[in-house]
């Protein structure tokens, strides 16, 4: 199998980073190697809800924080899918990961989804 680019495992929240904790633990010692970057939405942002979770699990650093910060659902999920659209053109992910049910996993996957159809759409020009 060929990877074109990086699996971009997403979390958010702490739902998301206890999901994710097993899942990159298991892609780093993948053979061959798996190319991964984590990118943290900023859903959840302050230390008691994020850095601690990151610390206990054992999680790497985010390569990517996206700091979206607090704000009513429709801002929060508004500004996940504006930070998280140029990640996707910057990385040209082979896939994203996300896990849960939170506003980072709805907008990171929707922002994938519908970055990968203008792609197959404008190859066919």
């Amino acid at each position: 199998m060929t990877i074109l680019g990086p699996v971009i495992c997403v979390v958010g929240a702490r739902p998301n980073f206890m999901k994710m904790a097993p899942i990159l633990r298991a892609m780093s010692v993948h053979e061959p190697p798996l190319p991964v970057r984590l990118v943290h939405t900023g859903q959840h942002y302050d230390k008691d809800m994020s850095e601690r979770f990151f610390e206990d699990l054992h999680l790497p650093r985010p390569d990517i924080n996206l700091e979206v910060g607090p704000g009513t659902h429709s801002i929060q999920t508004a500004e996940i899918v504006r930070r998280f659209e140029p990640v996707i053109d910057a990385h040209r992910s082979s896939c994203v990961a996300v896990v849960g049910d939170v506003n980072s996993t709805l907008m990171c996957s929707l922002g994938r989804c519908k970055k990968v159809r203008l792609w197959r759409i404008l190859r066919r020009d």
